[in-house]
């Protein structure tokens, strides 16, 4: 089947798509029309634009292509030897460091997604999908393209569309998932290596030892609550070194009562006050851990990633999940507590034949270690850990 049997519109609104076609090509676990509306109802207008490829074949829809516009700060994936003259080319050509970028997939998304009915030809669909985008890019003015975190499931096809179509390859941050095999908390803690199984144990008995806390499940929290709850978020957001979005209390607020979220809670049990949390989806065999807030002005004795970890595992395995998927950065707790990291990659074209070469040159020296500190020590410790090359 050729491209040519497909055609594709972009509608502005998740709400504008059939929902019998969004179960369909965005079953559990993928984050499904649901998080979509979370998002536009969000009020992350300043940062982002929302749009969705919607793929027809023979004038009936098959699949959909989550897609948004943001002004893309290169710097965040430029290699540290670069970011010289990336800061130096921002002050005379805004548009070549901030370039206005569409992006298929979804901000704070775990991997990118096009979903597409069963027995579709993907690459065909896929290909056609490209053309559209094309055309779109020029329609909206964004210089670059970019296919956003897929998955190595996906790696032979965009491939081969990489090389018909002319895109180039680009390593992202990784995503991390940490196993949940049968047999409960023993059998995740058997399954680890045994020097981070006596080190994480140490950590939790240290934690005990110097603070005690209560556990609370919380389901559809009260404003009160979420207020609470998003100044822990604002304090580990404030930390990172990494930031693609910036979330508002409003987005909490939209995925807030949502039936598959839940909001894992430790408060300090003297006071009673909220000194972490995570917000996990449950999503039948995965549960998502998709956002954290801890108070840092707490003692580091305390160890509350540690304890809001553990926890977590606790209620993964009460949900039947056979594993916990926590994301992209902050990896090097993610690596002491069992995570694997998950290979993502981008795929990626600029309309300026020049300034694609360069970036196809650049891309070349973009890795998990110019990526991230935590990655550069994880690989220097494992150099057999490293994951194929762009």
């Amino acid at each position: 089947m050729s491209a040519a049997a497909f055609t594709l519109t972009f509608v502005p609104s998740e709400a504008r798509i059939d929902p019998t076609l969004w179960d369909a090509c965005f079953p559990p676990p993928l984050e499904g029309r649901w998080w979509y509306a979370a998002l536009e109802r969000s009020g992350l207008d300043d940062q982002f634009s929302f749009l969705y490829g919607l793929i027809h074949l023979g004038g009936a829809p098959v699949g959909i292509a989550p897609a948004f516009v943001m002004d893309f700060p290169v710097a965040l994936v430029a290699p540290s030897g670069l970011l010289p003259a990336v800061r130096w080319l921002g002050k005379a050509f805004r548009s070549l460091v901030f370039p206005r970028t569409l992006f298929v997939g979804s901000p704070c998304a775990d991997e990118g997604t096009v979903g597409l009915i069963g027995g579709v030809d993907r690459r065909a669909a896929l290909c056609a999908l490209q053309h559209g985008l094309d055309a779109k890019a020029r329609e909206i003015g964004a210089d670059l393209l970019v296919w956003k975190d897929f998955a190595q499931s996906d790696a032979v096809d965009l491939d081969w569309l990489s090389r018909r179509e002319g895109l180039f390859r680009c390593a992202s941050f990784p995503g991390t998932v940490a196993a949940l095999p049968p047999g409960g908390r023993d059998a995740y803690f058997a399954a680890m290596k045994g020097s981070r199984r006596h080190a994480l144990k140490k950590k939790l008995r240290r934690s005990r030892a110097s603070v005690e806390l209560d556990l609370e499940i919380v389901r559809s929290p009260d404003g009160g609550t979420l207020d609470e709850l998003f100044g822990l978020f604002w304090q580990t957001y404030e930390k990172a070194t990494t930031r693609f979005e910036r979330l508002n209390r409003g987005f909490f607020g939209a995925l807030a009562g949502l039936p598959m979220a839940h909001f894992i809670v430790l408060r300090e049990k003297a006071a009673g006050e909220a000194v972490a949390f995570m917000l996990c989806f449950d999503l039948e065999a995965r549960v998502i851990n998709k956002f954290i807030g801890i108070d840092y002005r707490r003692p580091k004795q305390w160890l509350l990633y540690f304890r809001l970890w553990d926890a977590a595992v606790d209620f993964a395995l009460s949900r039947g999940a056979d594993s916990v998927q926590s994301g992209q950065t902050g990896y090097a707790p993610k690596i002491e507590t069992g995570h694997t990291l998950v290979p993502l990659t981008n795929y990626c074209a600029h309309r300026n034949p020049l300034i694609h070469a360069v970036g196809q040159m650049c891309a070349r020296r973009i890795g998990w270690a110019t990526l991230d500190e935590d990655l550069a020590r994880y690989l220097k410790a494992h150099p057999d850990a490293h994951p194929p090359m762009p």
